[in-house]
């Protein structure tokens, strides 16, 4: 859990995000430990505005002024409609007791979007509109997928620099020196099939 929450707090603070952690230790579990992160954008929309449900690049997190951010860490589920109602607890701190805690948190009432971080949403369109729609019942305003953070900190790190102030920077700009992460445009499967010889 530890390394996903590293890859979120990372991702935020690339796009100039004030992140401020719930909690730092292991305690039985209460209301207020759901949350993992409060996030701030300082130029992000004063009364807040319309946020895209699935955010997926920078022009859409300009859209958030204050947020929770709770991580599920999930990484070998699609968040399918079934896996989802299999899950009642994660959606524990979308509720209107949030809001008094996070207000307390960032001093004063203001815009507040509710966010859970993902490993993947169904591909598929039905199958995707109704896993979004469930999550959207719940009280869930935005999901971040976590191939999106990672795609957009490969993207970002730069070979040249030394990141040595985080681990999680300095692998990728390892990895990234060494060739090891595929261009993003690569198509595995649209590769020309080898035409088959003719039988004699």
């Amino acid at each position: 859990m530890a390394v996903s929450e590293t890859i979120v707090r990372e991702y935020f603070e690339l796009h100039d995000f004030f992140v401020r952690q719930n909690r730092k230790h292991i305690a039985p579990k209460r209301e207020d430990d759901e949350i993992d992160f409060y996030v701030h954008n300082p130029n992000g929309p004063t009364d807040g505005g319309e946020v895209p449900f699935v955010l997926e690049n920078a022009r859409d997190l300009e859209t958030l002024t204050r947020a929770v951010v709770v991580v599920k860490a999930w990484h070998t589920e699609v968040f399918t409609q079934a896996v989802l109602a299999h899950a009642p607890e994660m959606f524990r701190f979308a509720g209107p007791e949030t809001f008094a805690r996070a207000t307390n948190a960032f001093g004063g009432p203001g815009p507040l979007t509710k966010i859970l971080v993902i490993p993947a949403l169904p591909t598929s369109g039905e199958a995707r509109q109704q896993s979004i729609d469930l999550l959207h019942s719940k009280g869930i305003d935005a999901v971040i997928p976590f191939r999106t953070m990672l795609s957009d900190l490969i993207e970002h790190i730069e070979v040249n620099r030394n990141y040595q102030k985080s681990d999680l920077l300095q692998v990728i700009r390892i990895l990234k020196n060494y060739d090891l992460f595929a261009p993003p445009q690569l198509e595995l499967f649209d590769l020309p099939k080898p035409k088959r010889k003719a039988k004699v």
